[in-house]
């Protein structure tokens, strides 16, 4: 009996001008090399008005033809992203495609600042997403009845998936290759493109020491900067209340709009970013570093770490030492 071959299954990347080339040609890659492992996924590139775009880095991506010359089933939608997140009557047109599109596909997927494309296309609405860690509180300021999780490298709610930072959209091509075709494709592109299957950790551990922004209430800003100031000192909630001249129900609140998370938990990632500039710049042990960021033992830091970066405090001196810094034995 002759064998039959598998059904296409259509991907198609909206690509437009001054989008961010990495968020197209990774996923593209991914796609087109699965097929050569058992895979049949037909990626096609399009733009508004067929011609070619001219992404971020300056150089100019051929496309397919317009959504019009799409099949009328997708499988997979890759919405990717650009620079600036700001969308103006201009934008309308991308918009109202990418809407039209997502009606028609199986999954819908974006790239870094590809979420706010699907958020402003209405999308994300009552549904959890991920986005560059740098974007996500503007993201939920903007949106909010949109959940925002800031470290995983993608998140995946019902056909929606949204992924973090622009090489996240590798890891998030990959996890639909294993999802469509089980983990052993999966793994040979992984293999064979040199990346991770699984990549170790979320995207926090790739973020930059907290800095509160300057445009924020002044009494949230007191409390932030009494934190990041000094991460060891205690900080219950009523003391930065009390910083603030807030009520503690008032304060939550704030937190909640401004900075997109709980008191707790942002002295916790104060705390997880002092241990980290400690690790990567002294050779102190981890139960001293665990000391001086707050924490009070090595067993809270190591918790710590693997709940947020997804790696102890060992694996992460390891990896984020510069190549520079002279080696010596890491302590415990």
């Amino acid at each position: 009996m002759a064998r039959v071959a598998p059904a296409r299954h259509v991907v198609a990347v909206v690509a437009f001008d001054d989008v961010q080339l990495l968020d197209v040609t990774g996923p593209v890659e991914v796609f087109t090399t699965a097929n050569a492992y058992g895979a049949a996924y037909d990626v096609r590139l399009v733009s508004l008005t067929g011609r070619d775009v001219r992404t971020s880095a300056g150089v100019r991506i051929g496309v397919d033809g317009t959504p019009a010359d799409l099949p009328g089933r997708i499988g997979t939608l890759v919405v990717p992203g650009r620079e600036t997140t700001a969308f103006g009557p201009a934008d309308d047109a991308l918009i109202g495609a990418v809407t039209e599109l997502s009606g028609r596909a199986d999954r819908v997927a974006s790239v870094c600042a590809g979420s706010f494309v699907l958020a402003e296309a209405g999308l994300l609405e009552g549904r959890r997403a991920a986005t560059h860690w740098q974007l996500a509180a503007e993201l939920a300021a903007r949106f909010p009845r949109v959940a925002v999780e800031t470290d995983p490298l993608f998140v995946r709610d019902g056909r929606i998936i949204t992924s973090a930072g622009v090489t996240a959209g590798i890891d998030l091509a990959l996890a639909l290759i294993e999802e469509d075709h089980g983990a052993g494709p999966a793994r040979d592109v992984a293999r064979k493109l040199v990346v991770f299957m699984a990549r170790p950790g979320g995207q926090s551990q790739f973020s930059v020491r907290l800095a509160p922004e300057r445009h924020l209430d002044p009494a949230l800003r007191r409390v932030l900067d009494a934190v990041t100031a000094d991460p060891a000192a205690d900080h219950p909630l009523a003391s930065l209340a009390a910083e603030a001249g807030l009520s503690t129900r008032h304060l939550r609140r704030l937190f909640r709009e401004k900075v997109g998370t709980t008191p707790g938990r942002f002295v916790e990632s104060v705390r997880v970013e002092a241990a980290r500039a400690l690790l990567e710049a002294g050779d102190d042990t981890v139960e001293q570093v665990a000391r001086q960021a707050g924490f009070g033992s090595s067993e809270s830091l190591r918790r710590a770490f693997q709940n947020t970066l997804g790696v102890p405090p060992t694996t992460y001196r390891a990896r984020f030492r510069t190549t520079g810094h002279r080696s010596r034995p890491v302590r415990e």
